[in-house]
């Protein structure tokens, strides 16, 4: 596969699962990839359309998530996007509550990026 082949964001099959789940309780989905610190550098999941993106945003990739009707959007922050443009993003689940704002913070896991340069 060549880079330009690579997705540039994709979800673990574990993210994927938790995907399928939160679709099922919330309705169509979207994240959002801040640069922010702490919680704000995880990749926030919600309802599609809560988040508002503007020009400050990249449209990374409308993922397609088997079990899943419509693609779930992966946004980032413009300025984050020019730090990790070669960089593959890998949405992953582990234990551990993140933030509040995201809808799966309830369930006691959160997402998280796991990362590889783009060609690796």
């Amino acid at each position: 596969m060549s880079s330009v082949d690579v997705p540039l964001v994709e979800l673990t099959p574990a993210a994927a699962e938790l995907v399928r789940r939160l679709r099922a309780a919330h309705g169509p989905l979207m994240f959002h990839q801040s640069g922010g610190c702490c919680d704000g550098s995880a990749p926030m999941c919600y309802p599609e359309g809560e988040f508002r993106t503007g020009a400050s945003d990249v449209l990374l990739r409308s993922l397609s998530v088997e079990g899943v009707a419509e693609p779930v959007d992966f946004w980032i922050s413009a300025s984050q996007y020019e730090v990790w443009r070669h960089t593959r993003l890998i949405v992953d689940v582990v234990e551990g509550r993140g933030s509040g704002f995201s809808l799966e913070a309830p369930e006691g896991v959160r997402f998280l990026i796991r990362s590889r340069l783009v060609g690796s």
